[in-house]
């Protein structure tokens, strides 16, 4: 199609549209075009007209458009914002290590700055050589405390937060290089996009996932259909080979002709017609391209579409018809609709598909559609995908009045959504429901032995999905996300008044605290309407239930709602991972503490709004367990090993100021201080990035080492009081016996320096090499070769007259006694280390150290027994006897169990079927429901 470029310029009018904002699902905007064009006539804008900010054209070659918003004032510009920061678990730790460090640094200095000038005013003016003023300043006390703070000021390891920075980005460069996990199907490796938080990968607790392109494929198959009454495919599982249908589409019945004109029609597809004359379909939904492909297959092809025209093929003959409307899908309507217009007879038809609840109520009076409703219930126990698909012919003069309306509503700057969802209502009633289409979404490869392997692991799932309740429960038997009967129990809250939801959410609560089976067998089903009402009314309630409770699935749900349910859980002090495949799970991905996001079929939304990107679920188990996992652990021992080498040579001048006068003189020139931190000590410990204290596949065999991770076992307060009881140690030795074995020697200072910096270097070495579990050639050309390169260094500045350590170094290398010396300073520092390593890894070994000892002598392990996980502040909170408002006439039944503590009247009620929602709510219903009959 051409275009009059002069013609082009010649346009004016006016686009009039709202300030700025960052909503980019909405665009409500009118342009009006000075005459002679049209007659000053609006035409509504809308998101569908809009082209965003870095989008990329498809299906054309060009566009022409009008710059509404440009600058940090597009959509995307404004919707980019500042991400909030996250703060992993271990940071925090960190933070909370670093103020205690920082007080004990202050109490050192207030201590030994009151006792230098205690011993300056009592001791030293007492000596020949000390020459003092007898009155001086007094500023002059503050001297001696502000040497010691400059002694202690490397107490705390300025370097770490470099350090740490430095190892994050390789882990997350890790995770970009990892061969397996890339999807070879599609070629999409993963990547890491957040380089701050991998170790919180290995802390994680709670899974919020979304179900469809997530857990399953979203690579949707048309498989069974009810027209009329008529079941087809449920013999063959295939509709599209079932022989009624194809007869019924042979001899053009009426019915299933005009069940597959709105499959065909009621849609946004764009068919694509190649050289070869073979067509294909270019959809925003998926289900939208299974209807049209199905639809194709029996004969009913969506051949074309020029402007508003769209041309129809069936056996044989061609029908044109001219869409008038489209009524666009939203998720408060839960339909879609259009009218059209059959170029032949004139008849103006609206056809719309949606959900059950968002047809079937608004059928004409007179129909039947139970045999409908049996087909979505029958539909959904297969785990299918339902949509219900009806037609409503219009009169005329009814649609002109209503276009009237439409165009209006479309054309207003306020609240459109809302007017013309309104507009929309007076137009989808009274239809004439055709049938019921059941799609299938495959499960994703590996889903269920990810699940499991996980929840080994300690970690709980909660599915947050749009789906309806019975297909979410079927994908949730399917996958192992929840149990089935009689092992398993689910449990239904539900409710359409405050009243209702109450009632229901106290069974709920009144079962999980008096049921003898595991938390993880137990699951609570909730929906959306329900769910409002809980979060809204009934909080501290659900909050309750969410810690009882190991497993919940969530249906029709918003993207609002599955953003709440994250808070919620973060609110519980849990570390929280949300995964999803769409738009509509930023959301939840962004509000939870990791963010995973699958590069899916229905875009890159939520993979770059992630900060971890995958090709498939079934890789999360391997970021995980794998790179969660060691990342944790790395990032324990790099962080307490920092504080370990800076404490050392602290505690070294605090013990050397003792002899010094508690004048804060330094025993070490800043050289020497600023080269033990930045190279002589870095250098090793950063290559324990490569550190393995298990191999992968033990890892992944035996998930549930993961509860050391979960429990923050290798990095807490105990953990560091013992790396800190290792630093004063080691601290002690290095001086005693540098002191004992240089001192009544009448070393130099400068001599007494170096020794002592030596013996701590060589303590560096071990203690690093101690705590590596897998060696390369790498850590040990760091470990060693390290300190090589600090004997070649000193060597080189023993050199050089001008460097103050002038033939130093070389003095004594020559001298056996220090040789001896450094013997004597790793064998009395490493040696009860060495000692305590050993009782504990033969008397006392962990399951860490069980599967480690496993590994080097090549035998198989059985069993690990059971890790038992820290409990939670807020678990032992729940104990206490519920919080929530009963209803007036409330079941004499319940008020024994309500007063007893869960852990003394622990029973069970029993478990049936899961779409009975278990025989143990059902009791407590009836009872219920007698209760208030009796009263």
């Amino acid at each position: 199609m051409g275009i009059d470029f002069e013609l082009l310029h010649k346009i004016k009018g006016v686009i009039e549209c709202p300030n700025p904002d960052k909503d980019i699902t909405r665009f409500d905007a009118n342009l009006r075009l000075f005459p002679p064009f049209i007659d000053n006539d609006v035409c509504p804008l809308t998101i569908k007209n809009t082209i965003l900010q870095s989008c990329y054209l498809r299906n054309t070659e060009w566009a022409c458009g009008v710059a509404v918003y440009t600058g940090n004032e597009t959509k995307l510009g404004m919707s980019r914002g500042i991400p909030e920061p996250k703060l992993t678990a271990m940071d925090a730790m960190i933070d909370k290590l670093t103020g205690a460090i920082f007080v004990f640094q202050i109490v050192v200095v207030m201590v030994l700055g009151i006792a230098g000038n205690v011993w300056k005013d009592t001791e030293a003016r007492k000596q020949w050589y000390v020459q003092y003023p007898i009155e001086g300043p007094w500023y002059e006390l503050l001297v001696i405390p502000l040497r010691f703070e400059l002694l202690c000021s490397i107490m705390i390891p300025i370097s770490i937060k470099v350090s740490l920075d430095l190892v994050k980005s390789l882990y997350a460069k890790f995770i970009d290089w990892d061969a397996e996990m890339i999807d070879y199907e599609t070629g999409i490796p993963s990547h890491a996009t957040n380089t701050a938080i991998s170790e919180d990968l290995g802390q994680v607790e709670y899974i919020m996932t979304d179900k469809t392109g997530t857990l399953t494929e979203n690579r949707m198959i048309f498989r069974r259909c009810c027209i009329s009454g008529v079941f087809y495919g449920n013999e063959s599982g295939d509709a599209l080979k079932d022989t009624k249908l194809l007869n019924a589409v042979a001899g053009g019945s009426p019915d299933v002709v005009q069940f597959l004109t709105v499959m065909a029609i009621c849609n946004t597809v764009v068919p694509i017609k190649s050289k070869t004359g073979a067509i294909s379909y270019k959809a925003q939904s998926q289900d939208e391209d299974a209807l049209v492909n199905a639809a194709a297959q029996l004969h009913m092809v969506y051949a074309n579409k020029n402007a508003n025209i769209l041309e129809i093929r069936f056996n044989g003959s061609v029908i044109k018809y001219e869409v008038l409307e489209i009524l666009e899908f939203t998720s408060d309507r839960k339909r879609m609709s259009v009218v059209v217009k059959d170029c032949q007879t004139g008849k103006i038809v609206l056809l719309s598909k949606g959900a059950d609840e968002a047809i079937l109520p608004y059928a004409f009076v007179g129909q039947q559609t139970r045999t409908f409703i049996e087909a979505v219930e029958q539909y959904a126990q297969l785990g299918l995908r339902t949509l219900c698909l009806a037609f409503r012919e219009l009169r005329e003069d009814e649609y002109q009045e209503w276009s009237l309306m439409f165009k209006e509503a479309s054309s207003t700057l306020v609240d459109r959504e809302w007017r013309i969802a309104e507009v929309c209502q007076r137009l989808e009633h009274d239809f004439e429901v055709l049938g019921v289409t059941a799609i299938e979404d495959r499960l994703q490869d590996g889903v269920p032995e990810t699940i499991e392997t996980l929840r080994k692991a300690g970690i709980n799932f909660w599915m947050l999905t749009g789906d309806k309740q019975n297909t979410a429960i079927q994908i949730a038997l399917s996958c192992n996300f929840i149990s089935p009967e009689p092992k398993g129990q689910l449990l239904l809250i539900d409710g359409k008044t405050e009243d209702e939801v109450c009632r229901s959410l106290e069974r709920v609560l009144l079962t999980m605290r008096i049921t003898s089976s595991e938390p993880k067998d137990v699951a609570f089903v909730v929906d959306g309407w329900a769910l409002e009402i809980a979060l809204k009314h009934y909080r501290k309630a659900f909050t309750e239930l969410a810690i009882l409770s190991r497993t919940a699935i969530c249906c029709r749900v918003t993207p609002s709602q599955k953003a709440q349910l994250v808070e919620l859980l973060k609110s519980c002090d849990y570390r929280t991972l949300a995964i999803g495949d769409g738009g509509n799970d930023v959301r939840m991905i962004q509000q939870a503490d990791i963010g995973v996001g699958i590069s899916g079929r229905e875009g890159l939304q939520a993979a770059r709004a992630a900060d971890y990107s995958i090709g498939k679920f079934r890789f999360l188990k391997r970021l995980i367990l794998v790179h969660g996992r060691y990342s944790y652990n790395r990032t324990a021992f790099l962080s307490q090993y920092s504080f370990y080498k800076s404490l050392v040579i602290c505690f070294i001048q605090i013990f050397f100021s003792f002899i010094s006068g508690v004048s804060g003189t330094s025993l070490f020139n800043s050289v020497s201080l600023m080269a033990y931190n930045v190279f002589y000590t870095s250098v090793p410990v950063l290559v324990s990035v490569l550190d393995k204290d298990l191999s992968e596949g033990t890892v992944m065999q035996h998930p549930q080492i993961l509860f050391y991770c979960q429990a923050g076992r290798l990095l807490n307060p105990s953990t560091f009081a013992g790396w800190f009881g290792r630093s004063l140690f080691h601290a002690i030795v290095v001086f005693v016996i540098t002191i004992h074995a240089y001192a009544y020697e009448k070393s130099e200072m400068e001599e007494l320096s170096m020794v002592a910096l030596s013996g701590c270097i060589w303590l560096q070495a071990f203690v690093v090499a101690l705590e590596t579990n897998s060696f390369t050639i790498l850590q040990h050309l760091a470990i060693w070769g390290n300190l090589v390169a600090f004997y070649v260094i000193n060597w080189i500045f023993s050199a050089i007259p001008a460097s103050g350590m002038y033939t130093i170094m070389f003095r004594l290398c020559r001298q056996p006694s220090y040789w001896i010396t450094m013997s004597l300073i790793v064998a009395a520092g490493m040696g009860p280390v060495l000692a305590l390593k050993y009782f504990r890894y033969t008397y006392r070994p962990s399951k860490i150290n069980t599967l480690q000892q496993a590994e080097r002598m090549g035998g198989p392990i059985l069993t690990l027994g059971n890790i038992e996980p820290h409990p939670r502040p807020m678990e032992k909170e729940v104990v206490s006897p519920l919080q929530i408002s009963q209803p007036k006439n409330r079941n004499p039944v319940y008020e024994p169990l309500l007063s007893d503590s869960p852990n003394s009247s622990r029973r069970s009620l029993g478990s049936g079927a899961p779409f009975d929602f278990f025989q143990s709510q059902s009791r407590l219903s009836s009872s219920y429901s007698r209760n208030c009959k009796d009263n």
